[in-house]
């Protein structure tokens, strides 16, 4: 046995060893950990996400590091193991609720294996003859619109993220670009989770903060598009590869046509929600666009009905397995919550001096998304009873929220992050290495921005 096995097994014999400790003095007391932690109790509170974003930076399984963290936050908390069970139990469900981005990348993945993103690059291809910058620029726009008209950035990039990796690859710039674009319009939607969150918590209409908010978001997004612009002109970027020869022959109107499913889907994920609003009743619903995306594939594709079915259901496979992975990862951080470590986080905020307030907590709203941004808007439930209970305005609110999504832009669990690391075909540390320094600047500007406003 090597040392590094044997350190890894006498590490996790400890751990599970004080964990049997725990249970037994804390079983009987089912003591519930504080919600506002004090004094040196708040430091060790934080210690266990500490731990996990470490093992994460050494490419320590989300889940390996998640447990171990977990563990000592029952330790620390004196949570139970009945109580850690429930959060598994309702974490996984939870995340599989999620159906929407589950929807969209199985549709996405059908009309991917029908040809449909090959022909419209090529068409593309044909059209800007060579101008990969102004391409990668319309992609940052597209994850723009996406995510802010559905609310949700990681069913978002599952349909984006393969295009652009086909037609100019892996692009660091162009992925930070896409990735910062998703934060900004799923913190401040008017169909997200993480706007309803903050409109009630603000005691503020979601129309009314979504007004506030878009000056912002339109800024932001301006700077993510000329990031996505500026790698790809950087780097001489090019188109990947010469035609597909399955295509090369085809005129422009045979390309059209197969192309048709994907402009379908992507109207139907960006404009889907203005346009229920504007007729009525959900016109282009997920039931919709899926029976008539499918359709769609069958009628302007090469493939037959059932291999058009069967691809949109084989296209689920990668999220449905990555969704339970980040379930059972958000049950050790909900362990993590219950010892009150992000209120200990958050709560900083209020030794900062007057005006520094709101930065300090934009700042912790990030450091908090880092480790525990698997899921937005879960986290924000934990974060921004204690920020609201500074009295912020619903601006502020809304900076703080953008905080956190910029936070979970560098979370190796983040679902949009896991899109990106599978669309763009590159491990996932890749992304948040590329993420961090234009991730990192965007807060720096959010940070002086929320200190003038």
């Amino acid at each position: 046995m090597n040392k590094k096995r044997f350190f890894s097994m006498t590490l996790l014999a400890l751990m599970f060893t004080l964990l049997m400790s725990n249970i037994l003095v804390f079983a009987a007391e089912g003591a519930a950990a504080p919600k506002t932690p004090q004094g040196a109790y708040a430091l060790l509170t934080v210690i266990p996400l500490i731990v996990i974003l470490v093992l994460l930076f050494k490419r320590v399984d989300m889940l390996v590091a998640g447990f171990i963290g977990g563990v000592m936050a029952m330790i620390i908390g004196g949570i139970t193991l009945a109580q850690a069970n429930d959060f598994l139990l309702k974490s996984i469900p939870s995340m599989l609720t999620i159906t929407v981005p589950i929807i969209n990348s199985a549709l996405a993945m059908a009309v991917f294996k029908s040809g449909g993103y090959t022909s419209a690059l090529t068409l593309v291809r044909r059209g800007i003859k060579g101008r990969v910058e102004f391409f990668a620029a319309f992609i940052v726009i597209l994850q723009a619109a996406a995510t802010y008209m559905s609310g949700i950035g990681g069913g978002s990039a599952m349909v984006i993220a393969p295009l652009a990796f086909t037609a100019v690859g892996a692009i660091p710039e162009l992925i930070a670009g896409m990735s910062i674009a998703a934060a900004v319009s799923f913190t401040t939607s008017p169909a997200s989770l993480e706007s309803g969150i903050v409109s009630k918590l603000g005691n503020i209409a979601v129309g009314d903060y979504v007004s506030t908010m878009r000056i912002y978001w339109i800024a932001f997004v301006v700077i993510a598009i000329i990031i996505g612009f500026y790698g790809a002109k950087k780097r001489n970027a090019l188109f990947q590869g010469d035609e597909s020869e399955e295509f090369k022959g085809m005129t422009n109107a045979q390309l059209f046509k197969n192309t048709v499913p994907a402009i379908f889907l992507l109207f139907s994920v960006i404009f889907g929600p203005f346009v229920n609003n504007l007729v009525g009743f959900p016109l282009l619903s997920p039931l919709m666009y899926t029976i008539v995306t499918v359709a769609l594939i069958f009628l302007c594709t090469k493939m037959n009905l059932n291999q058009s079915v069967n691809s949109m259901v084989d296209g689920s496979n990668y999220i449905l397995v990555r969704l339970f992975s980040v379930g059972i990862f958000l049950a050790f951080i909900n362990i993590i919550g219950e010892t009150g470590a992000f209120s200990s986080i958050v709560s900083v905020a209020k030794l900062a001096p007057a005006a520094l307030v709101v930065p300090t907590a934009v700042l912790a709203g990030f450091l908090v998304g880092v480790p525990a941004g698997a899921y937005v808007g879960s986290v924000l439930t934990l974060v921004l009873p204690v920020v609201a209970s500074l009295g912020f305005s619903p601006v502020s609110l809304g900076f703080v929220a953008m905080g956190v999504g910029l936070g979970s832009q560098m979370s190796f669990v983040n679902i949009t992050m896991q899109a990106l690391s599978s669309g763009f075909q590159i491990p996932i540390i890749d992304v948040v290495k590329g993420n961090a320094k234009w991730v990192g600047g965007c807060v720096a500007l959010l940070l002086v921005i929320s200190f003038l406003i």
